[in-house]
């Protein structure tokens, strides 16, 4: 269905729009189902079904000013995709829930599709289903599915002796929304960073492979993941700064804006690079030792920067 430039979502009507952004998905051979039933059906050959979902609200986790339909399309999408990745899984499947205001450009809707559809294509899988309605606010709810062909890795499993590990891009995606903030566009690595993040799509399976013990997608920041991994598994966690390397574009804005650019590293979010903890010599080619695991101390776990409680933000706060 071809609508013209100037069609909202009032002109194209709900099913009109779902027709369209139907045929904007290719389906998988995983699906015996897709769109157009009252549910989707899959199949599972082996291993685990693995299941998350994430809201995206106009104004809080995106703004239109800032980046492209395209763009939070593939933010989107990455969101999703990494959350099965940080269980050592796979992504299979989606489903997409749009809550958008009448006048909505039908275009605005149809590049977001093509974006998201693209970041989905990056690991084969596929938009199976979804919803649409109309909404005073612009408001996009993904669900993925994925399978785990191998025991899941929890965020509860990391060890006293463990070595805490990265893999992927961090920080500059804070970098990039930093910028934004201040209503500029450059350095435009950074910017381009936040607007579409690159996950490290192989990493979660090798991890699981070599015998990770916790993992998680940083989404919020660093250290306040790390917290989660602490919390959750009972013990405390040790970053080392001196095992990052600031590049440029962080030190360039990190010194315009009057901030230590290593910020950005320990507290930024939605680069959604992988964190993990591995025994000792088990980890995995193309990750970063960057800390450690300890005992919990008298007060609880507890998340440290070269063995002292750090005094910054440690990432994003949602309410």
């Amino acid at each position: 269905m071809v609508f013209p430039p100037d069609a909202t979502l009032a002109d194209a009507g709900e099913f009109g729009l779902i027709d369209a952004l139907t045929a904007v998905f290719d389906q998988g051979e995983q699906v015996l189902i897709g769109p157009g039933d009252d549910a989707a059906v899959l199949r599972v050959k082996t291993g685990h079904v693995v299941v998350s979902t994430d809201l995206m609200v106009e104004g809080r986790h995106f703004r239109r000013e800032w980046a492209s339909a395209e763009d939070v399309g593939h933010r989107a999408a990455a969101q999703n995709l990494s959350d099965v990745n940080a269980m050592g899984g796979r992504a299979t499947s989606l489903t997409i829930g749009l809550a958008a205001p009448a006048d909505l450009p039908v275009q605005w809707a149809l590049d977001f599709a093509r974006g998201f559809a693209d970041e989905c294509a990056l690991i084969g899988a596929s938009v199976v289903g979804g919803d649409v309605t109309r909404a005073d606010q612009l408001v996009i709810a993904v669900t993925v599915l994925g399978a785990c062909t191998q025991a899941p890795v929890l965020r509860s499993g990391a060890a006293p002796g463990d070595v805490v590990a990265i893999c992927g891009r961090q920080g500059w995606a804070a970098g990039g929304l930093a910028v934004l903030g201040r209503g500029f566009r450059s350095p435009r690595v950074l910017v381009e960073a936040y607007r579409r993040p690159e996950p490290p799509y192989d990493a979660g399976r090798l991890a699981a492979e070599a015998g990770a013990t916790a993992m998680i997608d940083i989404s919020d920041g660093l250290l306040a993941d790390a917290g989660h991994v602490a919390e959750g598994s009972g013990v405390s966690v040790d970053v080392h700064r001196s095992a990052f390397e600031v590049p440029d574009p962080l030190q360039a804005v990190g010194a315009a804006l009057g901030a230590d650019p290593l910020q950005f590293i320990l507290a930024g979010g939605d680069d959604h690079a992988l964190l993990a903890t591995f025994p000792q010599g088990a980890v995995p080619e193309g990750w970063s030792i960057i800390g450690e695991v300890t005992d919990a101390g008298p007060d609880g776990p507890a998340v440290t920067v070269d063995g002292a409680p750090y005094e910054g933000p440690t990432g994003w706060v949602h309410f």
